[in-house]
């Protein structure tokens, strides 16, 4: 028992590093860059144990940006524990979020399905579920029912603009035009809500 024990933890231990060795290339290399070989190498694990896990690179892409993906909302749930609860308090954690490397490696992602009709099937599915994770906390955070009119569309535009602003951080450093919009957006949300 003990054995099986230690066995799982060590399996757990190489999904843990291969997916984060993923998430890395892809925010390093690219789509093009990131390949299973590339990826065990990173993760210091054999290319035998990278395939007796994931078979294929769009599998390990899209366990990897899952599991950054669901770890990363925790990160935000427990910022927003300890943060001031004002409109762009949350507005700004929302945009942070967004404008990690998770977004980064999603966005690879996101093209590289555009014409992959095997991995674009695992993004739309992974995208649904993050963005219904992601919806749920900012309604949360913002403290809103999103049944009363108008709060739906406030709170997905929110959404849609922290991840314009993200894609707009990914060729120079956009962070005091982010800040600025953040605030802008976060007063009109006020408002709105």
């Amino acid at each position: 028992m003990e054995t099986r024990q230690r066995q799982a933890d060590r399996s757990r231990e190489t999904k843990r590093k291969l997916m984060e060795a993923t998430v890395e290339c892809l925010v390093e290399r690219g789509w093009s860059g990131t390949t299973t070989t590339e990826v065990a190498e990173r993760a210091g694990v054999s290319r035998g144990a990278q395939l007796h896990h994931f078979r294929t690179r769009g599998e390990l892409v899209a366990a990897a940006v899952e599991h950054v993906g669901a770890e990363s909302v925790e990160v935000l749930k427990r910022r927003a524990e300890i943060a001031e609860k004002t409109t762009h308090a949350v507005v700004e954690l929302i945009a942070d979020f967004h404008a990690s490397d998770l977004f980064t490696a999603a966005l690879e992602l996101w093209v590289a399905a555009r014409t992959d009709p095997e991995l674009r099937e695992q993004v739309l599915e992974l995208q649904a579920r993050l963005g219904r994770e992601v919806y749920g906390l900012a309604l949360e955070l913002l403290d809103v029912d999103d049944t009363k009119p108008g709060v739906k569309d406030a709170v997905q535009a929110t959404l849609d603009l922290v991840r314009g602003l993200a894609l707009a951080n990914q060729l120079a450093d956009d962070a005091k035009r982010r800040a600025h919009v953040v605030r802008y957006w976060a007063r009109m949300l006020e408002e709105q809500l």
